[in-house]
């Protein structure tokens, strides 16, 4: 059973829906909205934004847990983003990206027990022709090995 919203939440999440009211399609845009102001999807607001939509909660469940860009939780203190793609993966993207699920004992989407860092695949950052490829931030990085994301994750307290 999810949490009920605290006022203040409730009070952003009424001001979120109001600015999609009439919007055709909204859903997209209104997740969008509530990720970067909660910074995840919280269970709680899920059957608020079905009610305003008019349309059911495991349609907006659907949509959070389909699309990789929406979380349930909230994230780490920084993202890597470590790209799955076919052009990064003829590079050791796999090797890289089990290597660094490894060293952070998480699996993809997830949080290190100190809070510091959550893992996400990504699927392309345009920079096929310098794979493997990740992503740090929103900072991109290219030709990344091992030993380059071990000092990135110290870096970021990993």
């Amino acid at each position: 059973m999810p949490t009920a919203l605290a006022d203040t939440e409730r009070a952003q999440l009424e001001e979120i829906l109001a600015q999609h009211t009439g919007v055709e399609g909204p859903l997209l845009p209104i997740l969008h909205d509530v990720q970067a102001a909660f910074g995840h999807i919280p269970q709680s607001v899920v059957p608020v934004i079905a009610a305003h939509l008019n349309i059911g909660r495991a349609e907006v469940h659907g949509v959070v847990s389909f699309y990789h860009d929406f979380r349930e939780a909230p994230a780490g203190r920084h993202v890597v983003r470590i790209c799955r793609a076919e052009a990064c993966q003829a590079m050791g993207a796999n090797g890289l990206a089990d290597a660094v699920l490894a060293r952070l004992g998480v699996e993809w989407h997830g949080t290190t027990a100190n809070g510091a860092v959550t893992i996400e695949p990504v699927y392309c950052l345009g920079l096929c022709a310098c794979g493997p490829a990740a992503m740090v931030d929103g900072k991109v990085l290219g030709r990344v090995d091992e030993a380059r994301m071990a000092a990135v994750l110290a870096e970021v307290g990993a």
